[in-house]
This record gives C-alpha cells, sequence and structure tokens, in this order.
C-alpha cells in the first residue's frame, strides 16, 4: 500500500468535518438546555408524607430537605423507633419524586430535541 492510500483514510473529507461541526453544535445546545433544565428543576419543589400524613417533607427539586412537619399526635416518647421509621420514609419518599420530577423534565427535553427517550 502506497502513503496516499494511508493518507485518504486518515484524512476526513470536508462534508463529514462539517457534519461532525454540526453534531458538536447540537451537542452544545443539548448541554446548555439540559443545565437550564436542572437549575429550573432545582428551584422546585415536591412534597410526601409518611404515616397517613403525620409525617410531612419538603424537599427541593435538588434533593435538599427544606422541611419536615411531623403531627403531635405521632410523638410518643414509649416508641421513638416508629417515628424515626415515618421520618425515614418520608424522607425516602420525598427523594424518589425529586428524582421522578427530573426524569420527566429530561424526557420532557430529550423529545423537545428529537432525541429518542433515555438519550440524556
Amino acid at each position: 500500500m502506497n502513503s496516499v492510500g494511508r493518507c485518504s483514510r486518515v484524512t476526513l473529507r470536508l462534508e463529514d468535518e462539517l457534519d461532525l461541526q454540526k453534531m458538536m453544535k447540537q451537542m452544545q445546545k443539548a448541554q446548555e438546555k439540559m443545565n437550564a433544565l436542572q437549575e429550573e428543576v432545582a428551584g422546585r419543589t415536591v412534597e410526601a408524607t409518611a404515616g397517613g400524613n403525620m409525617v410531612r417533607v419538603v424537599m427541593g427539586g435538588d434533593g435538599v430537605l427544606h422541611s419536615i412537619v411531623i403531627d403531635p399526635e405521632v410523638v410518643d416518647p414509649t416508641d421513638v423507633e416508629m417515628l424515626q421509621d415515618l421520618v425515614v420514609a418520608a424522607v425516602n419518599e420525598g427523594k424518589r419524586r425529586t428524582q421522578e420530577l427530573m426524569g420527566q423534565e429530561m424526557q420532557r427535553l430529550a423529545g423537545g430535541m428529537g432525541l429518542p427517550p433515555g438519550m440524556l
């Protein structure tokens, strides 16, 4: 094989370079949209409860716990473990809801960009 044959395999055609540039620009726009979406979701809140609304938590879309409200009726000094379990359950449900919120928004973003689900 001569040196010309080796060069032709390595050298991209001009249209291939243009396609690559176009794809890179699309990826950059997708990244910008994803960053904006993450900021938007971080500013939103979700609420979750446990024990029939006896324990209520509010979490930011970024997963930060904002507040916990405990109904005084559930506070039993002889059964602290039950209260602890309810708090854990409420916080975990809040975290699940924030993840669900982000997933829904990411699917919406991917669909708006013409990407198949799961690409972001």
